[in-house]
């Protein structure tokens, strides 16, 4: 492949991972909308996942018009996928506290995957939500960042532990449960046994 091949070649990125040097490539980012922003004309569109934010320019000059027009209708929490060629952003509009900040996408066509109604809390800020109301909606609260750090520790940890015990000589093997019934507990999920009518297996 040439490098002219590799500048046109499309590549799909996650939010956090264009850096300077991606200056030129062609690249579909997918994501949340974090937040819009129209400035003069121009719309800035901050594109999120778990692995950070991209920040996604529409351009009416360079955009085709119907993208331009459906970015300019875009909500928080809408999924969508921008296409576009990574840029450098203009000097004094980096964005240091970003890993993205000195780069941007400007986006010439767009995709709505999911639009999103609004969601029952802030995702993001230090807004004090109140635990039921989180739990109700627990699939959208693990977007919010604290949770996604928590997730990605837990993880981490896991793994550093089965990788020391691995590397050790250790197996992980998954053996059934063998406990008791605790008063006040969740009520067992009875599965009939087959090779025994009339007994059942209790699922703790």
């Amino acid at each position: 492949m040439t490098t002219a091949d590799q500048t046109t070649a499309l590549r799909y990125v996650t939010c956090g991972e264009l850096r300077p040097h991606d200056e030129g490539a062609r690249v579909a980012v997918r994501g949340w909308v974090n937040s819009t922003r129209d400035h003069g004309g121009l719309i800035f569109i901050d594109v999120r996942d778990r692995f950070g934010v991209t920040q996604v320019v529409f351009d009416p000059r360079t955009a085709d018009a119907s993208a331009y027009e459906t970015a300019g209708h875009l909500r928080s929490e809408d999924v969508i996928m921008a296409i576009g060629t990574a840029r450098r952003r203009p000097a004094g509009t980096e964005n240091l506290n970003l890993s993205t900040g000195a780069i941007e996408v400007a986006a010439d066509s767009l995709e709505v995957l999911n639009k999103s109604k609004t969601p029952p809390f802030p995702l993001h800020g230090d807004a004090d939500v109140d635990e039921a109301l989180r739990m109700r909606y627990r699939y959208i609260d693990l977007r919010r960042p604290q949770m996604q750090r928590n997730l990605e520790l837990r993880h981490r940890a896991l793994k550093a532990a089965r990788d020391y015990l691995d590397s050790q000589g250790f197996l992980e093997i998954e053996t059934p449960m063998l406990i008791k019934q605790t008063p006040e507990g969740a009520r067992d999920f009875l599965v009939p046994s087959r090779l025994y009518p009339g007994e059942f297996y209790a699922l703790p």
